[in-house]
C-alpha cells in the first residue's frame, strides 16, 4: 500500500512538469530565482489526541501553477488510551524523518498539495498514575508512511514577480497507516492544520 501512495505522488510531479516544463513564455527552467525554502507549524486534533510539529523545506516554483519541495519534520502527539472503561493510560509519540510534496495553484491563492511522508517514531506509554520515567513504563520504535492530501490558501502566488506567501492550509492522512501520527486511537484520519511562510530565494534587485 505504501509503494502505491509513492507511485501516486511521483507520477502526479512528472505529469505537472511535462505540462508545466515551461512558462509562458518559453523559457527554460530550474533558474536560481525561481527556488524557495520556507516553514511548516503544524497541529492536529482528535479523540482524546493532540500534535504539533514543525516541517521545514527547500523547493521550486517551475511555474505560477506548481512547486514542488523536499522538506523533513518533527512531531509530538500525546494520546490518551481508551481501550478500557476506566483506563487513564497515555501514549506519546515524537516521530521525525523525510518527505516531499507537490503544490498545484489553479489561482494564484489557492491550492491543492499532496505530501509523503516517511516517519520514524519513539513511543512512550505511561500507565495510569505513573510518571514519563516511573515504573511499567514501556518504549518502542516504529515506522510509518503516510500520504497527506488537502488544500489551503495563500496571499497570493505572483509568479514570476514574488513568490514570497504565507499559506494556511488543512490535510489528512489517506493511507492511515497503524503507526500514523496523523491518527487517532479508532484509526480515524484526523485533520491537520497547518500554518506556514515560502520564501522566495535568489531575488536579487528588482
Amino acid at each position: 500500500m505504501k509503494n502505491k501512495f509513492l507511485l501516486v505522488l511521483l507520477v502526479t510531479v512528472s505529469l505537472s512538469l511535462s505540462a508545466f516544463s515551461q512558462d509562458e513564455n518559453n523559457e527554460k527552467f530550474f533558474k536560481k530565482e525561481n527556488f524557495f525554502t520556507g516553514g511548516t507549524l503544524n497541529a492536529s486534533f482528535g479523540n482524546l489526541v493532540t500534535a504539533l510539529g514543525i516541517s521545514p523545506y527547500f523547493g521550486y516554483s517551475f511555474n505560477k501553477f506548481i512547486d514542488i519541495a523536499i522538506t523533513t519534520g518533527i512531531n509530538y502527539q500525546s494520546e490518551r488510551d481508551v481501550s478500557y472503561v476506566g483506563s487513564g493510560d497515555k501514549i506519546r509519540f515524537t516521530s521525525y524523518g523525510p518527505g516531499a510534496f507537490v503544490r498545484l495553484f489553479p489561482v494564484k491563492f489557492l491550492f491543492a498539495q499532496g505530501q509523503y511522508e516517511f516517519n520514524l517514531l519513539r513511543t512512550k506509554y505511561i500507565p495510569f498514575g505513573s510518571t514519563s520515567g516511573g515504573v511499567g513504563v514501556e518504549k518502542y520504535k516504529f515506522d510509518a508512511h503516510s500520504f497527506l492530501v488537502g488544500g489551503g490558501i495563500s496571499n497570493g502566488k505572483d509568479f514570476p514577480y514574488q513568490k514570497s506567501y504565507y499559506y494556511f492550509s488543512i490535510m489528512w492522512d489517506v493511507a492511515k497507516a497503524s503507526h500514523s501520527p496523523y491518527i487517532d486511537n479508532l484509526h480515524r484520519s484526523v485533520p491537520i492544520f497547518r500554518a506556514g511562510y515560502n520564501i522566495a530565494l535568489f531575488q536579487g534587485k528588482k
